[in-house]
């Protein structure tokens, strides 16, 4: 790794020079006496084979000919800077006329120097140049250091403040919580006294209380993710069908997709979509990623999920046909309370948690956007993952798992009696 660095520092020191001259036999003598100085040069005759050229490497100093068939050197120069903007070019004009260098330096060139050239002035331009090229890209490294840092330390403040907020949350939220579960805890007993069997819509009464217990669990998970930031949180694995998560999360949105006509697209006919992982905490990032989408198009649209199988872990995909997210926001799309929403309408917490979930799962998170044209966030989970987060390094085993899960069931089915597992 050191020897590699060292490699690298070196090639970077090493002055590279691209020659652009429609005189052979001053590119060759040029070369072979900037060659005797270490310097690694390379030549072009024309400024089409300049350009070509410096599509491949474009890490040279330019010494362009001002006057050649074809493209001319100030109209060559042009589209350098165009291209390539970084590329420092020293200009080579004939005639002992200094207008069309005066033009060049005006268009961007870093020099000109006229014909006959003395090598040793020559010499030391390219030098020159070569080290205000380097400068410059110090000084990128440098800022673009300085903006990762600033964005670090806002983060970490961020991070504070939502480590305060969380426990404040959690314990305002957990006490009703624990009230609103006593309550559905006695509603259920009394439905099931036997004086209530023959209570009219007692089916719809039970439906009811189904949906406000999955509710009151939620919530409850909601508030372990949150203090799971400030403290260690408990998973609890077991085996996990992402069909059906898939499904349950669809539902959740569909009453929201439905009034503004999205449609919903399922690419997951090839994927077995079994995987020992945290069924919750899989949920609240499908349910996340679905409500991003669903948001992120004004009216009518596509959410396309997809999901698929690589190996030793499972791909899903949210696709959406919104507006998409601008390059500059791309970097901050995770970040704690960052959002694009009016405040009315997102927290920025939302992609915040589900990366934490999908970190502490073992996988990782990315998206591809363009603006007008929607979003594709994408998860790479595990198929077998243990409780401290890390997948197994023996995918054989995950396997092994995974079936005789499906061996037990299957056995189950066979023998009509079940298993506590």
């Amino acid at each position: 790794m050191m020897k590699n660095a060292a490699q690298n520092k070196e090639a970077k020191s090493t002055v590279r020079v691209l020659l652009v001259d429609d005189e052979a036999d001053f590119r060759s003598t040029a070369a072979k006496r900037l060659g005797r100085r270490q310097m690694d040069v390379t030549q072009a005759e024309s400024g089409e084979q300049c350009l070509e050229m410096l599509e491949k490497d474009p890490d040279r100093v330019v010494v362009l000919d001002v006057k050649m068939p074809g493209m001319g050197g100030i109209e060559t120069l042009a589209h350098i800077k165009h291209r390539f903007s970084g590329t420092e070019v020293i200009l080579l004009t004939g005639h002992a006329s200094a207008e069309d260098g005066v033009a060049g330096i005006k268009k961007g060139a870093f020099d000109y120097l006229t014909k006959p050239i003395e090598f040793d002035h020559l010499l030391e331009k390219i030098r020159q140049a070569h080290d205000k090229r380097r400068r410059e890209e110090e000084k990128k490294r440098e800022q673009e250091f300085r903006a990762k840092m600033e964005q670090q330390m806002i983060a970490t403040e961020r991070l504070a403040a939502l480590g305060t907020l969380s426990t404040g949350v959690a314990h305002e939220i957990n006490n009703p919580l624990a009230m609103m579960r006593e309550s559905s805890g006695y509603m259920r007993a009394v439905l099931n006294k036997e004086e209530m069997s023959a209570a009219p819509r007692r089916k719809d009464l039970e439906r009811g209380l189904d949906m406000i217990e999955k509710g009151i669990e939620r919530i409850r998970r909601i508030t372990h993710l949150l203090l799971g930031f400030v403290r260690k949180q408990d998973q609890a694995f077991s085996e996990t069908r992402l069909k059906e998560l898939i499904e349950e999360s669809l539902e959740l949105v569909a009453r929201e997709a439905k009034d503004k006509e999205i449609q919903f697209v399922r690419q997951m006919e090839d994927a077995d979509g079994i995987i020992w992982s945290d069924p919750y905490q899989i949920r609240q990032v499908l349910i996340n990623l679905l409500t991003n989408a669903v948001h992120a198009i004004a009216g009518e649209g596509t959410i396309t999920i997809g999901l698929r199988d690589e190996n030793a872990h499972v791909v899903l995909s949210v696709t959406d046909t919104g507006e998409g997210i601008p390059r500059e926001n791309m970097s901050k799309i995770f970040e704690p309370f960052f959002s694009t929403k009016p405040t009315d309408k997102g927290t920025g917490l939302g992609l915040y948690v589900t990366r934490g979930i999908v970190n502490r799962l073992g996988g990782e998170i990315s998206l591809d956007s363009r603006v007008g044209r929607g979003t594709t966030f994408c998860v790479v989970l595990p198929k077998c993952c243990r409780a401290d987060a890390e997948c197994d390094e023996n995918a054989d085993i995950c396997n092994d798992i995974l079936k005789k899960i499906k061996e037990m069931k299957n056995d189950d089915q066979n023998t009509g009696e079940s298993v506590d597992r």
